[in-house]
């Protein structure tokens, strides 16, 4: 596991924060500024607010967005969750606005925890803390720093990644490194799966980090600059399976871009494009077939060809349809060896919508 901070032995719960004694001898809990959007952030956000050592003065999230067929106004994970805990909320446009700064300035708070929030905190926020800012982020910092962790490390084949909460400074996730725990990323595994497990590790980091950081017990360290990378944004057309790829970097990218945005590829049938969104295989090795060739289409499975060894598919959806195991596919479906996925007569941009 990775570097885990040491606790205070008279706490009962480890993961509860000791805070400094007030001037009656009781402990005073510790004012903290939440902000958060993603879901990711939701298990930091319950956390926090369960602490009898925290005092949560008010959560941080982004404005309500139009989502869905119908645009309607959708409040974020984090702001769902603070709501249910009747919490003071702040939806700030852009956290730069001067009027949110005034009022955050009015909070008094002690620390602001940051995961998930989806905007660059300016320096005027960053400094206005005693105790700044700390951020919950989804992997072994200097690694795969950016929008995108989870599913860079699986699209990259790691073995491992994990957690960090780190000091927040001015940069792009850079700053000194103050706890950090490691997961392993199983074959079973994919980019929901570790998502989910990441969000658990962060919350309970995070408030196992936070009692030493405040007692300064903690020795920050600076991200060292070998091995840094950057985690861009995932968009629609990284889900384009390219079958000329080895098996297993189709089999990385299915995992990696499930559930969102999707694998998928092209069947064409009789002059018609259709999406095939590919949501679970396998690599089978053997070899034969151009790239893309159905090599199999029955009792056995549904086996593609691929730039080195195929992959067996285990569930997929069509365009339109619901999501099928391959044999429900194939019972529906007549679909022979030979025929070829890939061939792309329309862009994917145009043709790849959200399978809701």
């Amino acid at each position: 596991m990775g570097e885990q901070p040491n606790l205070n032995p008279t706490i009962q719960n480890p993961n509860e924060p000791t805070l400094r004694p007030s001037s009656t001898g009781a402990q005073s809990p510790l004012r903290v500024v939440f902000f958060g959007t993603g879901q990711l952030a939701r298990p930091s956000l319950v956390a926090l607010a369960a602490s009898r050592f925290i005092e949560l003065a008010a959560v941080v999230t982004q404005p309500d967005r139009p989502k869905g067929r119908d645009l309607k106004l959708q409040p974020s994970p984090v702001k769902t969750e603070a709501l249910r805990l009747a919490a003071n909320i702040l939806q700030p446009e852009r956290a730069r606005d001067p009027s949110f700064l005034q009022t955050l300035a009015e909070l008094k708070t002690a620390l602001i925890a940051v995961a998930a929030y989806g905007q660059i905190l300016p320096p005027s926020i960053l400094s206005l803390p005693t105790f700044g800012c700390l951020n919950v982020h989804a992997s072994l910092l200097p690694k795969y720093r950016g929008a995108a962790p989870i599913q860079w490390a699986i699209l990259n084949d790691e073995s491992e990644t994990g957690v960090t909460i780190m000091k927040m400074d001015a940069g792009l996730d850079t700053g000194d490194i103050l706890a950090q725990e490691k997961t392993p990323i199983s074959p079973s595994d994919d980019a929901q799966s570790v998502h989910d497990r990441l969000a658990r590790m962060g919350a309970t980091l995070l408030l196992r980090t936070i009692p030493d950081y405040v007692g300064g017990n903690i020795i920050a360290r600076k991200q060292p600059a070998d091995g840094a990378t950057y985690a861009r944004k995932i968009s629609k057309e990284d889900g384009k399976l390219d079958w000329s790829a080895p098996a297993r970097a189709l089999w990385n990218r299915i995992r990696a871009l499930t559930p969102w945005p999707g694998a998928f590829t092209l069947w064409s049938r009789e002059g018609s494009d259709r999406l095939l969104k590919i949501w679970q295989a396998e690599v089978v090795v053997e070899s034969g077939g151009a790239p893309g060739t159905v090599r199999r289409a029955d009792r056995a499975g549904l086996i593609v060809a691929c730039g080195e060894h195929a992959l067996r598919i285990f569930s997929l959806q069509l365009e339109g349809g619901r999501r099928l195991t391959a044999q429900e596919f194939l019972s529906g479906h007549s679909l022979a060896p030979g025929e070829q996925f890939g061939i792309y007569a329309r862009s994917a941009q145009t043709e790849h919508q959200d399978q809701e």
